[in-house]
């Protein structure tokens, strides 16, 4: 059965469709959770919350929109809603034109530079806090995800010109913390975090 025939059945109240559709993505959503919330448990929380949602409001969903980009929207929007209730001060970002850092620009790097690259995602994945909530689920979903500019911009109900602006004003933050020279700031130092994200865990179908 193809995905679109299952989320047919799950949109007609077909629950085991839908706990189908939960193990297909809830590694992905998992994920996205934790590099947008930083926390295991957390990350948890949300994905339980995210799938909870979807259920709900399957019945809005457009058939001729990719479910990954909808399922992606609605974690998003969650975790950006968790980190403005956190009220973190963000670091200033300055809105100078500044060369992306390496880790940024490389989408994909080559075998040689796999090392390098991988040691740079462990900074990368530890300055996202600091990022403004909009602008980290840009980095995470373009880094982490590959999702194109227009992906990104229906996931966050935005254009693809705003999505451009937010990845340069966090490539500028980033590259700038990165390099220990942001603008006469002191460097940013925060806590290592783990380059991958902890193994999804076994989601309790509360819903079904």
């Amino acid at each position: 059965m193809s995905e679109y025939e299952v989320i047919a059945q799950a949109r007609k109240g077909d629950q085991g469709a839908f706990t189908a559709l939960v193990h297909s993505y809830q590694n992905a959503i998992y994920s996205l959770c934790y590099r947008m919330l930083g926390n295991a448990e957390q990350a948890e929380d949300a994905a339980q919350e995210t799938f909870l949602r979807a259920y709900t409001q399957l019945h809005r969903y457009d058939p001729e929109r990719p479910f990954k980009t909808w399922l992606f929207a609605i974690a998003s929007h969650y975790c950006i809603d968790r980190l403005r209730r956190r009220r973190v001060t963000w670091l200033d970002i300055d809105d100078e034109p500044l060369a992306g850092h390496p880790a940024l620009r490389e989408r994909r790097a080559g075998p040689e530079e796999a090392a390098l690259h991988r040691e740079r995602a462990v900074d990368v994945q530890a300055l996202l806090e600091y990022l403004p909530p909009k602008d980290r689920a840009a980095v995470v979903m373009l880094y982490w995800y590959d999702l194109s500019y227009q992906e990104i911009a229906e996931v966050t109900g935005t254009t693809v010109s705003a999505v451009k602006s937010r990845l340069h004003r966090a490539r500028v933050a980033l590259a700038e913390a990165m390099s220990g020279n942001s603008s006469g700031k002191a460097a940013v130092q925060p806590a290592a975090r783990p380059q991958t994200a902890p193994a999804a865990p076994a989601f309790t179908l509360a819903w079904a």
